[in-house]
């Protein structure tokens, strides 16, 4: 049967309770147009904690907090006097050369020796023995060049090794980027602490928290415009590099990243922002409810149940009553 709203609402407060609830369950959803611009966060693509990978004392320091500094860039120095020296030892020993040559010498001469000795033998002016001696000491000189070859060998990758060591003193930029900060200065001993903290900020990180209501709108490789919130900032195209495949319960909302051009190092990390996806937000608009009739609704009485036993409480809900 109709219902009268308008009389109904009127009649007490507790109709005008009622009927707004009523109005707001049976509203609908309906998109509004116009995208809405959601908040963000700019950050760094990443940042690096820069420690040496040698304990020693700082012995240089080459940079300082807001440098701009490039992939392999030497940074700071620790002390390296020994391993100075030992890849000098090393390197003078890769380089000498007269142990193998006196090996080969010695091999062409047994080979000669052994030559001759053969040809006397076949002339019967020697016996077989002195062949069989002339040949063995082939054999020991090819195992004494052979020796010397390894020996070789060996010291090339001791000098490799000191090398190493060596470099270890040297600490160099992981990649391009920016000097956040500085920890440590000349003279200090340097053992887990890092030295540096040094960001990439070209290309920035955008983090934007989006509502799930939008999950499976945003596809990776997708543009988005990104304000920053920065006086005289203009809008810079971004693009989407991840979406989580996870959505955080509690707030009903996932994460999206997006990596923004910043080749002049124009825009600073930290900054907070808009970001706009082009996406229609979904919105609660109230429908009318149409009612005629004017009784207003009573609560129902209670009266006692004459059909339950006397030990519990005897009262029921009275009958409904029509309007």
């Amino acid at each position: 049967m109709a219902i009268n709203r308008t009389a109904f609402t009127k009649a007490s407060p507790a109709g005008r309770v009622i009927g707004g609830l009523a109005a707001w369950l049976i509203s609908g959803i309906h998109p509004v147009l116009g995208a809405q611009p959601m908040g963000c966060l700019i950050e760094p693509q990443q940042v690096a904690e820069v420690g040496a990978p040698a304990i020693g004392i700082i012995e240089a320091v080459l940079v300082d907090r807001g440098d701009r500094v490039v992939k392999g860039q030497v940074i700071a120095r620790l002390r390296s006097d020994v391993e100075r020296a030992a890849v000098a030892v090393a390197h003078s020993r890769a380089q000498a050369e007269a142990d193998e040559l006196a090996a080969r010498t010695s091999l062409d001469f047994a080979r000669q020796k052994l030559e001759r000795a053969q040809n006397l033998q076949a002339r019967k002016f020697i016996s077989q023995q002195a062949v069989d001696q002339a040949r063995t000491e082939v054999e020991l000189a090819e195992q004494k060049s052979r020796q010397a070859s390894e020996q070789k060998y060996t010291t090339r990758q001791e000098l490799g090794l000191t090398q190493a060591q060596l470099a270890q003193r040297v600490i160099r930029s992981p990649f391009d980027g920016i000097v956040a900060e500085r920890y440590l200065s000349v003279g200090e001993r340097v053992e887990e602490k890092p030295l540096f903290r040094v960001a990439r900020i070209n290309p920035l990180k955008v983090q934007v928290v989006v509502p799930a209501a939008f999950y499976g709108k945003i596809k990776s490789g997708t543009t988005a415009s990104v304000q920053p919130q920065l006086p005289d900032a203009v809008a810079t195209s971004a693009r989407v590099t991840l979406v989580d495949k996870l959505i955080d319960g509690p707030s009903n909302t996932f994460r999206v990243q997006l990596e923004l051009p910043n080749p002049d190092f124009a825009l600073p990390a930290g900054l907070r922002c808009k970001t706009d996806f082009g996406l229609e937000l979904p919105v609660v608009a109230s429908r009318q409810v149409t009612t005629t009739s004017s009784a207003p609704i009573r609560p129902a009485l209670l009266r006692p149940d004459p059909n339950l036993p006397a030990s519990q409480p005897r009262v029921a809900a009275a009958p409904k009553r029509s309007y």
